[in-house]
């Protein structure tokens, strides 16, 4: 028997069964670990949250301020930087 027979059949069973099975798992596995944030998008969302409460404070303070001196500025129609209709 030639050692070429002997490696025949497992190559390809190997070839049929096993090389598509390995392709489709490792494809796979690289779609789920691309879905996942990574640390550096962590940290930039993080930030973000960060100013945006900072801003919510901000306008809130704003709001009480002007609450206090002018306290029908929220009843105005006409604000600036739009037209009227």
């Amino acid at each position: 028997m030639d050692p070429w027979e002997v490696l025949f059949v497992p190559t390809i069973l190997f070839m049929v069964i096993v090389a598509p099975i390995w392709i489709v798992m490792h494809y796979r596995s690289l779609n789920r670990s691309s879905r996942s944030l990574k640390e550096e998008d962590r940290e930039s969302i993080e930030h973000m949250l960060e100013t945006v409460d900072k801003l919510t404070d901000r306008i809130g303070t704003l709001e009480s301020i002007l609450d206090a001196d002018h306290p029908d500025w929220r009843k105005s129609k006409t604000r600036p930087g739009r037209d009227e209709e």
